[in-house]
């Protein structure tokens, strides 16, 4: 990145951490907009790749509100590992798309106990609401959303640290 940058980071400490919650906010809001627009069903571990941009939020919201400018390079490294922790995530779903692996339990339908009557067992699949994680449900260039989440928090993760690095460069951190 340029100086400009540098310098601006510098200056304005708390502003990477403002842009950790909008980028995490607006992960959010696309996925929610997928699902309830675009009528793409989450699965379980799409559900879970979501609580990874709200603990992002949440860690960004308290760099930009509570934590005075020393301590915005912890808060930076935090949403770095924070992000790691995403794409890792995001990884294992591409893997589980893939046939690389199996996912975990919530990733497969639930068993029907077969000593029910029919009307049960029908009525027991009715009110189970299921989406298996080895589906891929949209996809663009071959690409999943998973692999995108994965692609995009191996990003946000990196701008995180740069930013961490960038802080305080010629302070004692």
């Amino acid at each position: 990145m340029s100086l400009l940058a540098e310098d601006w980071i510098r200056e304005q400490p708390r502003l990477p951490a403002i842009l950790v919650a909008l980028l995490s906010a607006s992960a959010l809001a696309l996925a929610l907009i997928a699902e309830h627009w675009g009528g793409l069903q989450p699965c379980i571990l799409c559900i879970y790749q979501r609580y990874v941009y709200g603990v992002a939020l949440a860690v960004g919201l308290c760099g930009a509100l509570l934590v005075r400018p020393p301590l915005a390079r912890a808060v930076m490294i935090l949403a770095g590992l924070v992000f790691l922790g995403g794409m890792a995530l995001s990884v294992f779903h591409v893997g589980v798309e893939q046939h690389w692996w199996r996912g975990t339990a919530g990733c497969h339908a639930p068993a029907l106990d077969m000593t029910q009557s029919l009307d049960q067992l029908r009525a027991q699949m009715l009110d189970t609401s299921f989406v298996p994680c080895d589906q891929v449900p949209w996809s663009l260039f071959g690409i999943s959303m998973a692999g995108y989440n994965a692609l995009a928090s191996l990003g946000l993760a990196l701008a995180s640290f740069w930013a961490a690095g960038r802080l305080y460069k010629d302070r004692p951190a």
